[in-house]
């Protein structure tokens, strides 16, 4: 069995005329995430065939890519000190300490730390475990799983200041080809395809979530400030001209559900809404060209006064 190299794939293959789908290069597809786990998920765009040598057009660096893990700076150098003055003219200035790093923020442990044995475990399932790129086969059963070997990164991605690498790992490069060919520096039996296979249990329900909103004569966007919402089972419907229903499940196993009553009726046909990866964005046309005080209609008023139309003089 062989190993394809292009980048998304990663799956064994014994048939070199078996379809192959890949992404050609980093920068191929639209999609743009704001957390390294959502990227790794961008689904492929390019079909071919598997190879076992990465012959996808890959960008010359403008510098050679090299390891920075026992790159340290050098420290500030002394400044003479005679009689109580200094000789140099910089005497007066307090030298800094080199800026470090910024960590990222400790690894989340997974859904569950392995498979529960009564889910079965689908064809060309990618392992869970960051820097694990393993596919399940077909006929993967528990008889033939104790031989599984998972190389992985219990950390986080961390990129600063133009090196890349994990919070686990000591091991720093340039160029993010390099960055994704590290490996991983823990190793378990048996990869973590499915997790517990329940998703919805334990998930937390949310009661409120920051919000505010901005507003033109005729329109009022407003952003509910809430990460990570699963597009594909997030519901938005705008259900009446003075209430939003809103069902939005996260990734992180949380859910925000309720009605938003709205401070004033809308243009159900016109508004709409935007799932991005820190927030909601809800555009609502306005039926009538008035300022809103609030966005909802339940609570307090700010008191803000939006002038519709030209400034008249005094």
């Amino acid at each position: 069995m062989n190993k394809c190299v292009h980048k998304g794939c990663g799956k064994t293959f014994s048939d070199p005329d078996e379809e192959c789908i890949f992404h050609p290069g980093w920068k191929c597809c639209k999609p743009r995430v704001l957390t390294f786990d959502e990227f790794l998920s961008i689904p492929p765009c390019t079909n071919g065939r598997h190879s076992t040598v990465d012959d996808t057009p890959t960008v010359e660096p403008t510098s050679k890519p090299q390891d920075t893990e026992d790159a340290v700076p050098p420290p500030p150098k002394p400044i003479a000190i005679t009689n109580g003055r200094s000789s140099s003219p910089l005497a007066t200035q307090t030298p800094q300490a080199p800026q470090q790093p910024v960590s990222a923020p400790s690894a989340l442990p997974p859904e569950s730390d392995s498979d529960d044995p009564s889910v079965v475990v689908p064809a060309e399932k990618t392992c869970r475990r960051r820097g694990c790129t393993a596919a399940s086969s077909a006929d993967t059963g528990s008889s033939k799983r104790d031989d599984e070997d998972c190389v992985y990164h219990p950390g986080q991605a961390l990129f600063h200041e133009g090196t890349k690498g994990w919070t686990c790992c000591k091991r720093r490069v340039l160029e993010f080809d390099e960055f994704m060919k590290i490996e991983g520096c823990k190793r378990k039996k048996r990869h973590l395809f499915v997790g517990s296979g329940k998703q919805d249990v334990g998930e937390e329900a949310l009661q409120t979530v920051r919000h505010d909103f901005y507003q033109t004569p005729t329109t009022v966007i407003a952003s509910l400030y809430l990460k990570k919402v699963d597009k594909q089972r997030a519901k938005i419907d705008f259900a009446t001209p003075t209430d939003i229903v809103l069902d939005l499940p996260t990734a992180d196993m949380k859910r925000y559900k309720t009605t938003l009553p709205l401070f004033a009726p809308i243009d159900i046909a016109k508004s709409t809404a935007k799932i991005m990866g820190t927030k909601v964005e809800l555009t609502l046309i306005k039926l009538e060209i008035a300022s809103w005080s609030a966005l909802r209609s339940d609570e307090e008023r700010t008191n803000e006064i939006t002038q519709v139309g030209p400034a008249g003089r005094a």
